[in-house]
């Protein structure tokens, strides 16, 4: 390593040290802001929960200093920066749900933080254990029969909540099995394509201008997408199946750089949407929610039992206006027991306006750039793949789930990464957030230089 390599190292650390430090200031001030605002006092648990935020930021940032030292330095503030912005969002809530007990909607923010703590706990075994992110290639069939299994296990669950079956029940605790599989996938997809991906560049024939991929090696797609549709069908989870068939048209439109895949992609998407849309009830009936979400304030929309939750997230958007109303003082508890979920951006537009809504989609925007750029930068095909499977399954799950409570696309309720309510997820993103740092600190020691050989050096070996 040459000095100038060993003089960056410790900037970077320096660099997300001040970062942190940063964010627990923003994360910690938001939570006293909040208490202020709606109960005119400090929060009572202030300084304990300053404790755990602070905690959160050191431990994982020794360990990166320990066992990623050359690892990119945005990826552990923006992604802790996210989720402390949640954790503030929750206890926002938790005062309204608290003050409104009629509501009987549980609280959340005590939940979240516990298992924040495990998902950095995780973040930080990752680092600890997994040295070098080829390892998982070895076991990639093995991965993706697991990942089917969980994918696959929801349907024979009685866990169905929301209309969707998504969840597995493990006594008290409900686990969310495609949280973990999105991640599974891309270490496959990333390892399948690794070794495949010159079978899949060949060129087919010519139609309408674009090369098609060889009818023999449409099979993966094909497959895919069967699997996506037959998990749109038996769990009616939408945003599972639009995240794991776009993940792998993503995937293998840069394994290949063949517009031909992408253009397969979406138009199967589009027919297998269309005809599970207008055949499965739940999906329909999200799909009219989407298409007239103000019937549901009409009494035919009531009777027909449409939802009143995307339409009142619109409500919530356009009266916050550029700067919204203050922290604190708008009414997401309109909204319901979404509001701490999927729904709970539209707290940020209500309460933190435009420029709030585009400051966090800005810091989404950021750590998938992240990730792509580790992807970029690591030179092994397999690190690149994964790096980019894994930023874009992140990307993925923020614009279905932005998508739908915009009113771009119908609803999926899928959690939003890091901001929203979901132990399943905060771990699985936590885990993402691991392997993309292990990654990139691998990627930027294999840019480093050899060290020049001296004189000296030569004689003696």
């Amino acid at each position: 390593m040459t000095f100038a390599a060993l003089a960056q190292a410790p900037n970077r650390r320096r660099t997300e040290a001040w970062l942190l430090a940063f964010v627990v200031l923003i994360t910690v001030g938001g939570y006293a802001v909040t208490g202020l605002s709606m109960e005119d006092r400090l929060p009572p648990g202030l300084a304990g929960f300053g404790l755990c935020v602070l905690l959160l930021a050191l431990v994982p940032h020794l360990a990166v200093r320990r066992w990623a030292s050359r690892a990119d330095p945005l990826l552990l503030p923006l992604a802790l920066l996210l989720t402390g912005l949640g954790l503030v969002l929750l206890h926002r809530l938790d005062l309204t749900y608290a003050a409104k007990p009629g509501l009987k909607i549980s609280q959340a923010g005590e939940g979240q933080l516990m298992w924040t703590v495990i998902g950095v706990a995780v973040c930080v075994g990752v680092l600890v254990v997994l040295r070098d992110h080829g390892w998982l290639q070895r076991y990639l069939y093995v991965m993706m029969a697991v990942a089917l299994v969980l994918l696959m296990a929801p349907a024979f669950s009685s866990a169905d909540q929301f209309g969707a079956k998504r969840w597995i029940m493990m006594g008290p605790l409900s686990v969310q099995p495609g949280e973990f599989v999105k991640i599974m996938i891309a270490v496959f997809f990333a390892g399948y394509l690794t070794v495949n991906r010159d079978a899949l560049a060949l060129a087919g024939r010519r139609f309408l201008g674009m090369r098609l991929p060889p009818g023999r090696q449409l099979g993966p797609i094909v497959a895919i997408w069967v699997l996506s549709l037959l998990v749109l069908i038996f769990e009616r989870d939408l945003g599972t199946s639009l995240i794991f068939f776009g993940l792998f048209v993503i995937m293998l439109y840069m394994a290949t750089e063949r517009t031909s895949w992408v253009v397969c992609g979406l138009l199967m998407a589009v027919v297998g949407a269309a005809v599970v849309g207008s055949m499965e009830p739940h999906v329909h009936g999200r799909v009219v929610a989407w298409l007239h979400p103000m019937d549901a304030f009409t009494e035919a929309g009531r009777k027909a039992g449409i939802s009143d939750q995307l339409g009142q997230a619109l409500f919530s958007f356009g009266s916050g206006g550029i700067t919204g109303s203050g922290l604190g003082q708008g009414h997401p508890e309109l909204i319901g027991f979404a509001g701490n979920s999927d729904f709970i951006l539209t707290t940020v537009g209500e309460e933190l306006g435009l420029a709030g809504v585009m400051a966090v989609l800005l810091l989404y925007g950021l750590l998938g750039q992240r990730g792509l750029s580790i992807g970029m930068v690591a030179r092994d095909p397999f690190g690149k793949l994964l790096a980019t499977g894994l930023a874009s399954a992140l990307l993925l799950q923020v614009f279905v789930v932005t998508g739908g409570v915009m009113g771009l696309i119908p609803l999926t309720g899928k959690a939003l990464p890091f901001l929203a309510k979901g132990g399943s997820s905060m771990v699985a993103n936590w885990l993402m957030v691991g392997l993309l740092i292990r990654i990139s600190d691998k990627a930027q020691r294999r840019r480093e230089p050899a060290a020049p050989t001296t004189p000296a050096r030569a004689a003696a070996s």
